[in-house]
C-alpha cells in the first residue's frame, strides 16, 4: 500500500511520461527475446558467417552463434550510450526535451516494423543501429524532464523511482509477452483482409505498435517543464573532481557501466544456461525477468527513502550486493537458486538506479539536466551493451568466467563510489530536508 500511495502522490506529469515510456519499453524489449530466436531461425542466413575468423594473429576472433547474437544485442547499447552525451547536450542547448523524445520514438518504432522484411544479418545490424540512435534521442531528454518536474531535491528520488518502476514494468514483461507471441504463431488475419503473420512478424508488428502508441501519449500529454532553461556556454561533462580525483557524477557513470554489464551478462547465454541448469526455456525467461521484477517492487520505496535518508547509503548497499549476486550466477546449478540470485541482483540495481539519478540531478546546474544525467544513462546503456558481447567472448574460457569478471568490475565500482561520491542531501534534520530547496 505504501508504494501505491507514493505513486498516487507523484506529479501527474511524471506518471504520464512514465506510462508512455512503459508502453515504448515493452515494445522495444520484445526484441531482446525475439532477435536471438530470429537470428538462429531458418529465416535469417548466418551459415556463411559461422566459423569465420575476424582479425589477425592473436587478436583473431572466430564468429560463433552467441557472438553474432551478442553483436546485434550490444550494437543497440553501444550506439545508444555513445550518442547520449551529444543528444543530451543538444537538448540542453535547445532548451526543449519533447521533440527529441518524439523523434526517437519514431525511429525505434519504424525500425521495429522493418524487421518484418529484414532477412539478412547485415540488415538486422543496420536496423538495430538505427534503434540505438533513436534510444539516444529519447533517454537523456526523458530523464531530464523527470528531473525538471521535481519541485525540490526532497522529491527527486521519488520521481525517478516512479519513472523507473513504470519503465521497467514495460521492459520486464515485454520479453515474457514476446515469447508467447512467437510461440503461438502463425496468425491468420485473413478475416480482416490482412496476410498470415508468423510468430516473428507478429512480435515485430507488436513492437512497432507499442512505439507508436507511446508516441501518441507523449504527443498528446507530455509538455516541456515550465522552467526549462537553455544551457550556458559551458556545457561539458566534468571528469576531474574539485576536491578529489574524479567528479562524483562521472564516477557514478563509470559505476553504472559495471552495473549494466553485470545485468546483461546473462542475456547472451540463454541456450548455455538452460543446458547447464537442465531447465526448459520458460525458466530462463522467468530468471531474466527476475531482475526487473525486483526493480519494480523496490524502485519507488528506495527512491522515496533516498529523499529522506540520503543517496549514498543505498548506492553503497547496492554495489555491495551486486558483487556476490553476479558471481553466483556462474556457480549455481539449480533453476530455483538462479531465480533467487537474479532477484537479489535486481534488489542491488534498485538500490543504485533511482538514488544515482537523483544524486546527479541534485548536482546538475540549471539548464544542464540533459548533459549531466546523460553521463549515467550513457554508462548504463554502455554496460548493457558490453555485457552480452563480453559474455559471448568470455564464455569460451569457462561458464563462470563472465560472471567472475562482472563481479570484479562491481567490486571496483564499489570502491570508486565509496571514495569519490559524497552525500548531496542534508539529512541531519528530516523536516528541513523535506522542505526542499524553496
Amino acid at each position: 500500500m505504501g508504494s501505491l500511495t507514493d505513486i498516487t502522490d507523484t506529479d501527474s506529469r511524471v506518471i504520464v511520461l512514465a506510462l508512455a515510456r512503459m508502453v515504448g519499453a515493452a515494445g522495444n524489449s520484445f526484441l531482446i527475446v525475439v532477435l536471438p530466436l530470429y537470428i538462429t531461425s531458418d529465416l535469417v542466413d548466418i551459415e556463411g558467417l559461422l566459423g569465420v575468423e575476424v582479425g589477425v594473429g592473436a587478436a583473431a576472433i572466430t564468429l560463433t552463434e552467441p557472438l553474432l547474437i551478442g553483436v546485434v544485442l550490444s550494437l543497440f547499447g553501444f550506439l545508444n550510450s555513445l550518442s547520449q552525451p551529444f543528444t543530451g547536450r543538444l537538448s540542453d542547448r535547445v532548451g526543449a526535451r519533447r521533440p527529441f523524445v518524439l523523434a526517437g520514438i519514431l525511429l525505434l518504432g519504424t525500425a521495429s516494423g522493418l524487421y518484418t522484411v529484414a532477412t539478412s544479418y547485415p540488415a538486422l545490424v543496420l536496423l538495430r543501429a538505427i534503434q540505438g540512435l533513436g534510444a539516444a534521442l529519447i533517454i537523456p531528454a526523458t530523464v531530464a524532464l523527470v528531473n525538471e518536474y521535481a519541485a525540490s531535491d526532497a522529491d527527486r528520488g521519488g520521481n525517478f523511482g516512479v519513472y523507473n518502476t513504470f519503465r521497467l514494468i514495460g521492459f520486464g514483461f515485454g520479453p515474457v509477452l514476446a515469447g508467447a507471441v512467437v510461440a503461438r504463431g502463425p496468425y491468420d488475419l485473413s478475416v480482416v483482409g490482412l496476410p498470415v503473420l508468423d510468430g516473428f512478424d507478429a512480435a515485430f508488428v507488436a513492437a512497432c505498435a507499442g512505439a507508436y502508441l507511446s508516441f501518441t501519449l507523449v504527443f498528446l500529454l507530455v509538455r516541456d517543464a515550465d522552467d526549462t532553461a537553455e544551457a550556458g556556454d559551458d556545457v561539458s561533462i566534468r571528469v576531474r573532481g574539485e576536491d578529489r580525483l574524479l567528479d562524483p557524477v562521472f564516477t557514478l557513470g563509470l559505476a553504472t557501466v559495471a552495473m549494466g554489464a553485470c545485468i546483461a551478462l546473462f542475456a547472451t547465454l540463454q541456450n548455455q544456461v538452460n543446458v547447464r541448469l537442465d531447465q526448459p526455456p520458460v525458466w530462463f525467461g522467468a530468471q531474466f525477468a527476475a531482475v526487473t521484477i525486483a526493480n519494480v517492487i523496490f524502485q519507488v520505496p528506495v527512491g522515496r527513502a533516498s529523499d529522506r535518508i540520503g543517496r549514498r547509503p543505498f548506492l553503497l548497499a547496492g554495489f555491495v550486493l551486486l558483487v556476490p549476486t553476479t558471481l553466483l550466477q556462474g556457480i549455481v546449478t539449480e533453476p530455483a537458486l538462479m531465480m533467487l540470485v537474479r532477484l537479489g541482483q535486481g534488489v542491488a540495481v534498485a538500490c543504485v538506479f533511482a538514488p544515482s539519478l537523483a544524486l546527479a540531478g541534485d548536482l546538475a546546474r540549471e539548464g544542464e539536466s540533459g548533459t549531466t544525467l546523460s553521463v549515467l544513462t550513457m554508462g548504463f546503456g554502455f554496460g548493457v551493451a558490453l555485457g552480452p558481447l563480453a559474455s559471448g567472448w568470455l564464455y569460451g574460457f569457462g561458464f563462470v568466467v563472465p560472471f567472475a569478471v562482472g563481479a570484479a568490475a562491481a567490486a571496483i565500482a564499489l570502491v570508486a563510489v565509496f571514495t569519490q561520491v559524497e552525500e548531496t542531501l542534508d539529512v541531519g534534520d528530516e523536516p528541513a530536508a523535506a522542505a526542499g530547496a524553496d
